[in-house]
């Protein structure tokens, strides 16, 4: 067994294990992001960020069996299985690819949607509906007030009807005297929801991103192996018939 042969194996045999390890990793980051959307989901009326999350998933959930069919094929050095693992691995590599790209599209253009299904949401708040209890998460877990900042909450229906007051979410963590008046700025977290959504978001889809491409480029290099055994094997095949 020539050098060639044993690096491909080696290559093919640590991919198979280490397609549970991405499994598992994918299936993480999916939940991860499809978890993000639905805490905010009043915020984000376009769905197609759910979409490399769900491509994610679905490419999670097969890897676990496709690990198994690598490691025997490789052992044996089947054609055959072999053949289906390169299938696989290629309509796998083809699916993170896609993922890249619908990821790259939807960051590019999530910024002036976002602000407007914010402003939208945020001038329902009255303190009962489904809306009042997202931004009032929105607020606590991100530690901010308004769209772009807690000025905002002036325009608001809530704001007149309040006393000029802004919601108790807008409130410091933890600051037993505030009353939500915006002349106490001090007691206000006053940054804007908007950018630091948007930044979550980003993260999330960067990190989203930046494992998909580390596992496309593995992916890679087990196209690569599966021709070097492939072709290997048939030149054998070859002098064994010549013989």
């Amino acid at each position: 067994m020539d050098c060639g042969i044993i690096t491909s194996k080696t290559v093919l045999l640590l991919l198979s294990l280490m397609f549970w390890a991405a499994g598992a990793a994918l299936a993480y980051v999916g939940a991860y992001v499809i978890k993000s959307y639905n805490s905010f989901q009043s915020f984000l009326e376009d769905k197609t960020t759910l979409i490399p999350a769900t491509i994610i998933i679905v490419v999670a959930a097969v890897m676990f069996i496709i690990g198994i069919v690598g490691c025997c094929s490789t052992l044996r050095e089947s054609k055959i299985g072999l053949g289906f693992f390169m299938i696989i691995i290629l309509l796998i590599f083809v699916a993170e690819v896609a993922a890249l790209v619908c990821s790259f599209i939807y960051m590019k253009r999530l910024n002036g949607e976002l602000e407007k299904s914010m402003t939208t949401v945020f001038a329902k708040y009255d303190g009962n509906n489904p809306e009042t209890h997202t931004v009032d998460l929105l607020q606590s877990q991100l530690q901010c007030c308004g769209v772009q900042n807690y000025t905002d909450w002036s325009g608001t229906p809530w704001f007149s009807s309040h006393n000029n007051t802004v919601p108790l979410s807008c409130c410091k963590t933890n600051n037993t005297e505030c009353t939500g008046r915006p002349d106490q700025p001090s007691l206000l977290n006053t940054e804007g929801c908007e950018p630091k959504l948007d930044k979550l978001i980003q993260d999330v889809m960067s990190y989203a991103m930046l494992v998909i491409l580390g596992f496309a480029i593995i992916k890679f290099f087990g196209i690569v192996s599966v021709c070097v055994i492939t072709c290997r094997s048939r030149r054998n095949d070859y002098q064994r018939f010549n013989a």
